[in-house]
C-alpha cells in the first residue's frame, strides 16, 4: 500500500490550526470564540419559509444556475442598493456556499502557471483554491494600524504595484475582510482597480460580510467602479447575511462572459444546491429590507462587538478596530507567550476560551504582528461567559 498516496496538489494540506483549536475547545469545554459562525438561531420567519418550501415539494434538483426566483431577488437587491442593474438570467449564479463559488471561480479562470495576488492575512480557502488550479500565489502584506500612522489595516501602494507581472491573471479581494475586520475605502479600491485595468487582471471579490458593516464605513463593490464590471466576479453568502451558514447558499454576480466561465466549472462541481433552501433565501431577500432586518442585524452586531471589545480591553488584550465582519483581533504582545499558536493553545486549554492565531492566515510566520482572532458572532451570554473565564488573566 506504500504506492498509494495523495495527489501532489493536496499533499501540502495538513490538519489546520482551526481543527486543532476546535478539538482542544471540545476537549476542555472551552467557550469557542474561534469558530467563525453564529451560535444563535437565524430568523424564525426564514426558517418557516424553508419548511413551507419543503411542504410544497420543492425537493428535487434545482436548475444548475439556481432557482430563477432567487436569482431575480439577488438582482433586485443589487438594484435596491444602488450598485447597478443586473441581469438575473445571465449574470447571477447560485452556488453551494461562497466556498464553492471561490473554488469554481478559480478553476474557471486560472491556467497552470498563472499568478494570483492574495493579500495577507487571507481567508484560508484562497491559497488551496489557487494551488489546486495550478496557479502561483503572490502575496502582498497588509500592514496593521499603528499610533503614528493609519488607524486601519492598509496596503503599501508600491508593494502592491510591484506584485503585478506579465503572468498575473487574478487578484483576490476580501472586503469586509476576514480576519482583520477592515473595509476597503473607495480610494483604496480605485488604486487596486487601476492596477488591474492596467495589467488586464481579473478580480474575485469576496464580499460575504457586505451587510455586517459599521458606521461610518460604507461597502463599495469593486465591480461598480469604472472599468471593473467586465473583470470582476462578486461572491456572496446568504449564510452570513441571515446567520444560517449551514444552508450553504452562496452566489456569484458577474458579467455574462465571466458568468459563463464560472458556470462551466460549477456544473461539474456541485451542479445544484438545495432547492427548498434556495426558495427560502429568495423569500429572505425579498422581505429583509421591508422588515428592517439589515438595520437590526447591524445593531445587534454593534452590541456584540462592543461587549467583546470591552472584555479584551479589561483583561489586557488590546483590541484592534473593527469596521466590518464579525471578527476582532487582539494584541498579545504584552503576554508572556511570544508565539500566537502557543498562546491560543494555552488560552483554550488553561483559560477555557478558544481563539485563532493570526499566523494561520499567512503563508509564512516571519515578522508577523502578535495578534489573535476572536469571533463575536455569538450570543451575549456566550461572550459574557468568555469574559468570566478571561478574568483570570488579571490575577
Amino acid at each position: 500500500m506504500s504506492t498509494i498516496h495523495a495527489a501532489e496538489r493536496v499533499r501540502s494540506f495538513g490538519t489546520s490550526i482551526f481543527a486543532e483549536v476546535s478539538a482542544l475547545a471540545t476537549q476542555h469545554a472551552a467557550v469557542n470564540l474561534g469558530q467563525g459562525f453564529p451560535d444563535f438561531a437565524g430568523p424564525e420567519w426564514l426558517k418557516v419559509a424553508a419548511i413551507e418550501a419543503i411542504d410544497a415539494d420543492l425537493n428535487q434538483y434545482a436548475p444548475y444556475l439556481g432557482l430563477p426566483r432567487l436569482r431575480e431577488a439577488i438582482a433586485a437587491t443589487w438594484q435596491a442598493n444602488g450598485w447597478r442593474a443586473v441581469d438575473p438570467h445571465h449574470e447571477v449564479t447560485i452556488t453551494s456556499g461562497a466556498t464553492e463559488a471561490l473554488f469554481a471561480a478559480t478553476q474557471a479562470l486560472i491556467n497552470p502557471g498563472d499568478e494570483v495576488i492574495i493579500f495577507e492575512p487571507f481567508y484560508d480557502a484562497y491559497v488551496p483554491d489557487v494551488v489546486m488550479a495550478g496557479g502561483v500565489p503572490r502575496y502582498v502584506r497588509m500592514r496593521p494600524p499603528h499610533a503614528d500612522g493609519p488607524q486601519t489595516w492598509y496596503v503599501d501602494p508600491a508593494e502592491l504595484a510591484a506584485a503585478f507581472s506579465p503572468r498575473t491573471r487574478l487578484l483576490f479581494l476580501n472586503s469586509p475582510h476576514n480576519p482583520t475586520g477592515k473595509v476597503f475605502t473607495r480610494a483604496e479600491l480605485e488604486q487596486i482597480a487601476a492596477l488591474c485595468i492596467e495589467h488586464e487582471v481579473l478580480v474575485i471579490a469576496d464580499e460575504v460580510y457586505d451587510q455586517i458593516i459599521f458606521e461610518p464605513c460604507q461597502h463599495i463593490p469593486i465591480a461598480t467602479l469604472p472599468g471593473m464590471w467586465e473583470r470582476t466576479l462578486t461572491i456572496n453568502s446568504t449564510g452570513k447575511t441571515f446567520s444560517l451558514t449551514g444552508w450553504k447558499i452562496g452566489y456569484v454576480v458577474a458579467a455574462p462572459e465571466l458568468s459563463a466561465a464560472l458556470r462551466a466549472a460549477h456544473q461539474w462541481i456541485t451542479f445544484a444546491t438545495a432547492t427548498p433552501l434556495q426558495a427560502a433565501v429568495a423569500v429572505g431577500l425579498e422581505r429583509a429590507a421591508g422588515r428592517g432586518y439589515y438595520e437590526q442585524l447591524r445593531v445587534e452586531y454593534v452590541e456584540r462587538r462592543e461587549v467583546l471589545r470591552q472584555v479584551l480591553h479589561d483583561v489586557g488584550l488590546p483590541p484592534l478596530p473593527v469596521e466590518g465582519s464579525y471578527f476582532m483581533l487582539a494584541d498579545i504582545s504584552q503576554t508572556p507567550l511570544g508565539n500566537d499558536r502557543d498562546f491560543c493553545r494555552w488560552l483554550t486549554s488553561e483559560v477555557g476560551v478558544a481563539a485563532i492565531p493570526l499566523s494561520a492566515f499567512y503563508a509564512n510566520d516571519q515578522d508577523l504582528p502578535l495578534l489573535v482572532r476572536f469571533c463575536f458572532a455569538k450570543k451575549l451570554e456566550t461572550l459574557r461567559a468568555a469574559a468570566g473565564r478571561l478574568e483570570v488573566m488579571n490575577h
